[in-house]
C-alpha cells in the first residue's frame, strides 16, 4: 500500500511538473511575440516620424503636387491610429503606396534628388524599411513558434486548458516584381 501511494505521488508530481513546464513554455512564447511586436511598433514609429520631414522637403520643390502630399498625410494618420497586425498591415500597405507616389514625383525634380537633406531622409527611410522587414520577420517567426507549441500534443492540452489564443501574423503586400526590359541593339 505504501509503495502504491509513493508511485501515485510520483505520478502526480510528474503530471504537475509537465503542466507547469508546458504552461511556462507557452507563456515564454507569448512574451517573445509581445517583444517582437514592440520592435515592429518602434520601427514603424520611426518610419511615421520621418514621413513629415520627407513630405516637407519635397513640398519645397514640388508645391503643386498637393494631392499626393494629402494622400501621404492621410495614409500616415491611418497607420498611426490602427491596432492589431491585420489592420496595421493594411494601413501600412496604403502608406507604402502613397510613399511610392511621393518618391515617384521626385524623379521629375533633379534639383530635389540632388538635395542633401532629401537624400539623407530617403536613406533613413530605406534603412527603416529594412528594419521593419527584419522586425516583421522576427515577429512572424515568434508567432509561428507559439502556434506550433500551442497545436502540438501534449502542449495543445495545456493551451486549451488555459485559453492560449491564436496570434495574428503581420503580413504586408509584396510589391509585384517587374520584369526587366528586353534590350536589343539590332
Amino acid at each position: 500500500m505504501l509503495w502504491f501511494a509513493l508511485v501515485l505521488l510520483l505520478l502526480l508530481v510528474g503530471i504537475v511538473g509537465w503542466v507547469v513546464a508546458g504552461y511556462n513554455r507557452l507563456v515564454r512564447s507569448r512574451v517573445r511575440i509581445d517583444e517582437a511586436w514592440a520592435q515592429i511598433d518602434t520601427q514603424l514609429q520611426r518610419r511615421h516620424d520621418l514621413i513629415p520631414n520627407l513630405v516637407n522637403t519635397v513640398k519645397g520643390y514640388a508645391a503643386h503636387e498637393r494631392e499626393t502630399f494629402e494622400e501621404v498625410t492621410a495614409a500616415r494618420a491611418k497607420a498611426i491610429s490602427v491596432q492589431g497586425p491585420a489592420d496595421l498591415a493594411e494601413a501600412e500597405n496604403g502608406l507604402t503606396q502613397a510613399l511610392g507616389k511621393l518618391l515617384a514625383i521626385t524623379e521629375n525634380y533633379p534639383e530635389l534628388k540632388a538635395d542633401q537633406n532629401f537624400r539623407q531622409l530617403q536613406e533613413e527611410l530605406a534603412h527603416t524599411e529594412n528594419m521593419v522587414a527584419g522586425a516583421r520577420g522576427h515577429y512572424n517567426a515568434s508567432v509561428r513558434d507559439y502556434d506550433t507549441a500551442r497545436k502540438v500534443f501534449p502542449t495543445s492540452v495545456i493551451a486549451g486548458m488555459f485559453n492560449f489564443e491564436d496570434r495574428e501574423y503581420f503580413e504586408v503586400e509584396t510589391v509585384e516584381v517587374r520584369q526587366a526590359p528586353n534590350v536589343s541593339f539590332e
